[in-house]
């Protein structure tokens, strides 16, 4: 049986927790001849053992051999069987700030430490812990969270150098939260596997010196690929690794095809080789497809690292693929501008094939961070009998040095380094007051510098998260960003690190310009990344449309463009991303839960700000001209923002202007039939597309469905006839089914038929439909019930009575203005009435 001991330690504004394994060495079943010298494999949080891939975790709690005064508390998974693996049922959790583990080391050098992650269901909220975890002198992980829709353990695997007898790893919880483990290993590997130096190479080509001292570095594992082949797992890998596939990072797959799986003996040159990968990445390889090298004449893989970090790069290759003793010679390129011959007989001495071989290099990927690694021809007339092949990459973080020689006091000498840390803390105390009444002095001294905006700076979202924002985030008088072209800018390697290449997994739409895919920028931003694609119902035109209307407005119900990327025949847009996806999303054809009606009002309201101020406060005005359901979009606190500018029309706009079209753009079933007839385009084309969408939102039903009855299957004629009848009861969701309140009902109705006139004179403008739909939403929200066609003016005197229109200023349609955006060219009557309401929606606001 395994030996484990855990020991702790009481101070003042502390605890420390020890945990000392001391047990036999675990004979692994591997692949391969080789054993571990030192090996630990702990279930963390449990009495038992268990078995997971070839090795046995053994329980740090419940046995006869192991002793503890004070420890983390462990969990179980409230889950009666894992999907996984039982290793991961049950984490040690640890609160306290300074926790540790304590390993007794029986064989100094390189070893592999793994920490395994699961947020399984349990009492607490695994996915909630905020932690660190450091050796002495460095951290490995920074703020670390899973999150809470990972369905699969997270493994997060280094490679350092132990010289102590004792190897300590802590646990930190940050702020009140805390941390948690599910399983830990650490294994001794032979020495070698980390190289001693390996050339640098840069964006720019490779460096004259070498990078040296990589072993006492701390190694984080970021890629372990197995090119051309399937996913190998610890079962088949010396020291337990696990290798994925290349499909999701080989950037033209058609420009190579995957081998089959050598079935002959691997010719090892030299001892180490046999452990450097495993076996399954030797017997398969990636190889440039002779069909596509006119087309293709390199074959790349990206990936995403940690920008302007060094991180040491290894490609396997063994060859399996030659037709005959010295004929494949090729190239292996990093960032193309770095090119490494690649002679697997002349350079390495291999006589017999196949014979694995490597080359290590030290990369740093400066503020891209983006690797780019390639193979290709040694010259464009190549011959039949010229190949180019990779088996596999590894890309491991240099993270930094720290003290492995430290080791922990005990016995007899613990209250001595209990006072030395008391006398550290104290210390520091001193020392930060210092700091901090220095900061504060020099902060009151400095003169404030201008802040510039970098080449791709992402604009932050405005959005406030309520159905009301302030348009002083914009003005009429220009962009946010004057020179938009610079400062909106995002080059092309950024849009693939968001995207991680444009993954397939990340595609979360399509429109008529393109792929909508989610991303991620570099400071965690969360956006929407649409590219065009050729043949796509819009161009260049509507590119550019989108990004010079946008550059030009910002407002808390419109969705914020953070930039765009025109490289590389790419037309690009990032938007501010919308969690909740389309107002459409939610109505209808989906698995969301449906929208209660209150709520269905709140998002009306906000797309009405939206186009309101479009229509009025927008630089000029501008018309949308494709109002629909799906191009409203809700954020992660349901706030509608109105989104897809590539259609719409600016300038100067007012009751008498018009613009004249040469042909109807829009989505059929939200056109405005005047607009469609005369090809004259108003803002009031938008007040029609809006009414439809109103209709959707009350019926939970698209515009056109060919499926229904003839005189149902358009939204806009089937509703106003039921509205006009009185019958609009008939038409609501069924799921809102005694949720309405009658009044707000009327209101509502009466709201979308006047958005759907025939003619546009008769339709309201936005601000009138944005204080209609207000005025329904309190009608909602009354506690007084009253019967359905009683009086509007006596059913709104309780929310807005004639006193308190009194006690606010007179406003006229000159005077009106919305936060230093002028109200221009509605009618004197609408802005009477609608500037008051504003006001009130400001005052309660204060």
């Amino acid at each position: 049986m395994a030996k484990l001991h855990i020991h702790g330690v009481h101070a003042p504004g502390f605890i420390l927790f020890f945990v000392s394994l001391q047990y036999p060495l675990l004979l692994l079943a591997l692949s391969s001849a080789y054993t571990t010298q030192t090996s630990y494999f702990i279930n963390c949080g449990s009495r038992e053992s268990q078995n997971y891939s070839n090795r046995s975790f053994v329980g740090d709690t419940g046995s006869d051999s192991i002793s503890f005064t004070k420890q983390g508390t462990s969990a179980q998974s409230s889950s009666q069987f894992s999907s996984v693996s039982p290793i991961y049922d049950t984490a040690r959790i640890f609160r306290n700030p300074s926790s540790q583990y304590v390993l007794d080391v029986i064989n100094k050098g390189t070893h592999i430490v793994r920490l395994h992650f699961f947020p399984f269901a349990s009492k607490g909220n695994l996915s909630e812990a905020v932690f660190n975890v450091s050796v002495k002198g460095l951290t490995l992980l920074s703020n670390f969270q899973i999150p809470s829709r990972t369905n699969s353990p997270v493994v997060e695997e280094f490679l350092l150098s132990i010289n102590s007898n004792k190897f300590i790893l802590y646990f930190s919880p940050q702020g009140s939260s805390f941390a948690f483990i599910n399983a830990l290993e650490v294994l001794l590997v032979p020495h070698g596997v980390v190289p001693d130096s390996a050339p640098r190479v840069g964006i720019s080509g490779k460096n004259s010196s070498n990078y040296s001292g990589i072993p006492s570095q701390v190694l984080r594992t970021v890629y372990r690929i197995n090119v051309g082949g399937n996913e190998v797992t610890p079962v088949d890998d010396s020291f337990l690794r696990s290798w994925d596939p290349d499909d999701n990072y080989i950037y033209l797959p058609n420009a190579a095809k995957n081998t089959t799986s050598y079935v002959g003996n691997l010719n090892y040159q030299y001892g180490l080789d046999r452990y450097l990968a495993s076996e399954q990445v030797y017997r398969s390889a990636k190889v440039m497809d002779k069909s596509a090298w006119g087309l293709y004449p390199n074959t790349t893989w990206n990936f995403k690292v940690s920008a302007n970090a060094r991180h040491l790069v290894r490609a396997h290759f063994c060859e399996i693929i030659g037709l005959s003793l010295n004929t494949v010679h090729f190239n292996l390129y990093i960032y193309e501008n770095f090119t490494e011959p690649i002679d697997p007989y002349g350079i390495n001495g291999i006589q017999r094939p196949p014979a694995p071989f490597h080359y290590d290099y030290v990369i740093q990927p400066g503020s891209s961070g983006l690797v780019n690694i390639s193979i290709g021809l040694l010259n464009a007339n190549a011959t039949t009998e010229q190949l180019a092949y990779l088996n596999g990459l590894e890309i491991m973080e240099i993270i930094g040095s720290w003290n492995s020689r430290f080791v922990p006091s005990g016995g007899d000498n613990q209250n001595k380094h209990i006072g030395l840390i008391i006398g550290l803390v104290s210390g520091s105390i001193v020392f930060l007051c210092i700091f901090v009444s220095a900061a504060i002095f020099i902060r009151k001294h400095r003169k404030p510098k201008r802040t510039e905006i970098s080449v791709w700076s992402p604009l932050p979202a405005l959005g406030r998260g309520n159905s009301y924002c302030k348009l002083t985030e914009q003005s009429t008088h220009g962009s946010i960003v004057p020179n938009f072209h610079l400062g909106l800018k995002i080059p092309l390697p950024e849009i693939h690190f968001a995207t991680n290449n444009f993954d397939p997994k990340l595609l979360i739409g399509k429109g008529g310009f393109g792929n909508v895919y989610r991303g991620t920028l570099r400071d965690g931003t969360k956006v929407a990344v649409k590219r065009s694609e050729l043949g796509s119902g819009q161009g260049f035109l509507e590119f550019q449309t989108e990004i010079t209307i946008l550059s030009k407005i910002r407002h808390c119900h419109l969705v914020s463009l953070i930039g765009y990327c025109a490289e590389q025949s790419e037309m690009i847009l990032v938007f501010e991303f919308m969690e909740k996806g389309s107002l459409r999303d939610h109505l209808y054809n989906s698995d969301f839960p449906y929208l209660p009606w209150k709520q269905r009002l709140e998002i009306c309201i906000g797309a009405a700000q939206g186009l309101d101020y479009l229509h009025r406060g927008a630089a000029g005005g501008i018309i949308h001209r494709d109002i629909k359901s799906t191009n409203i979009l809700l954020d992660e606190n349901y706030v509608a923002k109105v989104a897809d500018f590539g259609l719409s029309k600016s300038g100067p706009l007012d009751q008498s202007q018009t613009h004249v079209t040469t042909g109807v753009k829009g989505t059929f079933g939200y056109l405005d039939p005047e607009y469609f007839k005369t090809l004259q385009l108003t803002k009031k084309s938008d007040v029609y597309s809006f009414g439809v969408v109103l209709l959707e939102v009350l019926c939970a039903r698209p515009a056109i469905d060919p499926s229904l009855p003839r005189e149902q299957a358009n939204l806009a004629d089937w509703g106003i006839m039921c509205i006009q009848k009185g019958t609009i009861e008939q038409i609501v969701d069924p799921v809102l089914a005694g949720e309405i309140n009658p009044n707000s009902l009327r209101k509502y109705g009466e709201v979308a038929e006047k958005c759907l006139q025939e003619e546009d004179e008769e339709r309201p403008s936005m601000g009138d439909v944005l204080w209609d739909l207000e005025y329904a939403l309190q009608l909602q929200q009354t506690t007084v019930k009253r019967e359905m066609y009683d009086d509007s003016t006596t059913d709104g005197s309780s929310i807005l009575t004639l006193s308190t229109m009194r006690k606010l200023p007179s406003l006229s349609e000159d005077a009106v203005e919305e936060d230093g955006v002028a109200a221009k060219g509605e009618d004197s009557s609408m802005m009477s009435t609608s500037g008051v309401f504003y006001q009130m929606k400001r005052d309660e606001a204060r």
